[in-house]
């Protein structure tokens, strides 16, 4: 639901403050013409001799950054209005999800759960699927005691952390009538392209239906051996009614439609095969965390000046092609009605693919200046994306 900014941000300053409830809180994404000191920071409460503290950590692809301050509203509410559009707030009872558009307006989204708190320095996170979920043990990551496997740590948390953005984002959509509610005869559909081995495709499934949403999921991939494995699994969990996996490429995948699309590290331009079909299969939310951007990078032969200084580097210039593909895709995004968001999905010690582009369809008119952006950043560095010529009818005319 909208509410007025400054009562949704009072309201989680109130929810922070009692830290007698209090089980964690996430800062992430960027509203629009703010920066913020951190892509994201985690806060917890912890108890430190007999007093109870809020600390902070943030990530930055290197280590670990720990702060402990002592809760003070005024201090809280400048925390929360410093710039991040996304504000999660779970507490024993359950969750207030807050999220801000670039126009300034708040959503919000209350969720009834039990959550358990731990105000000790080793505390565990708070889990969305529990280690003994079936499909953890099917899929490998955990063993058939229900623990998680030492190999299998880096992906367990992928698979927690992907759970977690996906949850307040579908949950404002549906809020603000972006995606339909999702009910028994008219789930939620979900298709992921180039699933491989299905980890987040079974987390999503396991865990919307867990928290009492319908859905239907298919995933995609191009190998015949993961789609019998994978439909093998789902046979063995006794969830194929809802869930099916089929061998296709993602070009020309037979699914048609979809309310949500995934795409998590398909490669290079196997990502603009998954944002085209999204786009034109009109799917109103889509998580595309990109892979091996070789398509741009092998375009940019001559670099406009100054930025000749730096593509000289062959590590620079790799990393500043991978930022041109994904600043271009999130481009060609708002060309086609979708608002975007760039933020990291997992820390960079975890994996160095940590980019998200998260897009919700709101059909807003692009303006047009957009498109001169896009075509005169193309035009500077000789380049042509490979998801421009994958939906040709937003650049005719």
């Amino acid at each position: 639901m909208a509410i007025l900014l400054e009562v949704a941000l009072k309201d989680a300053c109130t929810q922070i403050l009692d830290t007698s409830t209090l089980v964690r809180v996430v800062l992430s994404g960027r509203r629009r013409n703010m920066q913020t000191e951190f892509e994201r920071l985690d806060i917890r409460p912890v108890e430190i001799k007999g007093v109870i503290q809020l600390q902070m950590s943030h990530n930055d692809s290197r280590a670990t950054t720990v702060k402990n301050i002592v809760p003070k509203a005024d201090e809280i509410m400048e925390l929360l209005s410093s710039g991040y559009a996304n504000i999660l707030v779970e507490y024993t009872s359950g969750s207030m999800s807050l999220r801000i558009s670039k126009n300034g307006d708040a959503h919000v989204h209350f969720e009834k759960k039990s959550l358990e708190q731990n105000l000790n320095h080793d505390k565990k996170k708070a889990r969305l699927l529990e280690p003994t979920d079936p499909f953890l043990v099917e899929v490998g990551i955990a063993d058939h005691k229900g623990v998680i496997k030492p190999s299998k740590q880096d992906k367990y948390l992928q698979v927690e952390e992907f759970l977690r953005l996906l949850a307040p984002t579908l949950h404002a959509a549906i809020d603000a009538g972006q995606i339909h509610k999702p009910t028994d005869v008219h789930p939620l559909s979900i298709v992921d392209l180039g699933c491989g081995h299905a980890y987040l495709t079974f987390a999503a499934h396991q865990y919307l239906r867990s928290i009492g949403i319908p859905v239907n999921i298919t995933g995609i991939d191009v190998r015949t051996t993961s789609r019998d494995r994978n439909n093998a699994i789902a046979k063995n969990l006794g969830i194929t009614s809802t869930i099916n996996f089929r061998a296709e490429e993602i070009a020309t995948t037979t699914a048609e439609q979809a309310d949500v699309a995934i795409a998590l590290h398909a490669c290079d331009t196997a990502t603009d095969d998954a944002i085209a079909w999204a786009v034109i299969a009109g799917a109103k939310l889509l998580l595309i965390a990109p892979c091996c951007h070789h398509d741009i990078q092998s375009q940019m032969d001559t670099s406009p000046e100054p930025w000749g200084a730096l593509t000289k580097f062959g590590l620079m210039k790799e990393r500043l092609g991978d930022l041109l593909t994904d600043s271009l895709r999130a481009q060609i995004l708002r060309l086609a009605g979708y608002r975007v968001e760039v933020i990291e999905f997992i820390g960079g010690e975890h994996t160095p693919r940590n980019l998200m582009i998260r897009a919700v369809k709101s059909d807003a008119i692009s303006e047009a200046i957009d498109m001169q952006r896009y075509k005169e950043m193309c035009s500077q560095w000789g380049i042509i994306p490979a998801l421009e010529g994958k939906l040709p009818t937003l650049f005719i005319g």
